[in-house]
């Protein structure tokens, strides 16, 4: 009679016994950059456990399990809750299953999920990427290298991988033409930490449109409320000359509506606020908030469809955004 059977060793066992990440594992098998001692712990520890990966390393068609595996930075985001009903959406109608993972942004947890869909033998992976710029770029490196089809939605972080993405350039500089005409030189940007390229567009934009950009006006945070709700706690009590804010993400403008309230900073009377992102609680305020409106599920939608479609080159999707006019900005009157 045969014994029990065994359960198969997997990459996260490997990493565990040479005291390393799943995604340094997943580096060292598929070839990429690690130091030697590393590599020796981690093929030591592989030969040991009698570790044989499903895909790294062979790339073979036939042992890929289909589906797709979808990583974003927050599940409880309206922003992403409605790009995540795009992929399924598009997912459905070809039959394939959708398997949902959540970063919190954080470059570390990212590469673990990396690590774990290549592991999974995934056939297709879309991605909100952690940050933009190379070393967002060089985490995905081992997924390219194991043969998963990638396709960027969001943020653009590698030229060689297909990204479905909103024009954010062109919805900062609309923003910005909007507040500029309405008086205000001193305008803030609350930016998430990894926004590098939204930073660029606002500080392009103001130049493009003669107004000096003071790099003090632009306040990093973290991807969480209490983080935002510090940075503009700070901003509005060290910087009492700030006339319009724009913050680069729903969760960043929730905290902007809360820090005012809290420090009796009158919207849009003291300070004119835009928000990117149209969620539905944005229209709920009061006063109701202008956003910078991106196509959420179209995004999604789009992606998915670059995922599943076959024998096509590596290109960007560049969707449009739409300044939406509500209450929430006023004529400078200081």
């Amino acid at each position: 009679m045969n014994g029990p059977m065994q359960r198969r060793t997997t990459i996260k066992d490997v990493a565990e016994a040479a005291g390393v990440g799943v995604a340094t594992v997943s580096r060292v098998l598929s070839g990429g950059s690690a130091s030697a001692q590393t590599r020796e712990r981690v093929l030591a520890a592989a030969a040991r456990l009698d570790y044989h990966p499903s895909a790294l390393g062979r790339n073979l068609r036939r042992q890929r399990t289909g589906g797709i595996g979808l990583l974003i930075p927050d599940i409880t985001d309206a922003f992403y809750a409605k790009l995540t009903d795009g992929v399924l959406s598009c997912a459905r109608s070809y039959g394939e299953p959708v398997t949902v993972g959540v970063t919190g942004d954080d470059p570390e947890r990212e590469a673990e999920l990396i690590g774990a869909l290549i592991e999974q033998s995934m056939d297709r992976v879309i991605a909100v990427p952690s940050r933009d710029g190379e070393t967002a770029g060089e985490t995905w490196a081992p997924a390219l290298r194991a043969g998963l089809n990638v396709v960027f939605a969001d943020r653009r972080v590698r030229a060689d991988v297909p990204s479905v993405v909103a024009d954010d350039a062109a919805g900062v500089l609309t923003a910005m033409e909007y507040l500029i005409g309405l008086g205000h030189r001193k305008i803030a940007f609350l930016a998430r930490h990894g926004q590098s390229r939204r930073v660029a567009a606002f500080t392009d934009a103001l130049t493009s449109l003669g107004v000096p950009a003071d790099r003090g006006l632009v306040v990093h945070a973290r991807a969480s409320r209490d983080s935002a709700y510090a940075a503009v706690a700070g901003l509005l009590q060290n910087r009492p000359d700030v006339t319009a804010l724009l913050a680069g993400g729903n969760v960043l403008g929730e905290a902007a509506v809360l820090a005012a309230r809290e420090l009796d900073v009158r919207i849009p009377k003291d300070v004119s606020l835009i928000m990117f992102d149209d969620v539905p609680w944005a229209e709920l305020c009061s006063p109701p908030l202008t956003v910078v409106a991106r196509p959420a599920q179209d995004l999604g939608y789009r992606a998915a469809e670059l995922a599943l479609r076959q024998g096509r080159r590596p290109r960007t999707v560049a969707l449009p955004t739409e300044l939406v006019v509500r209450a929430s900005c006023g004529p400078r009157s200081r």
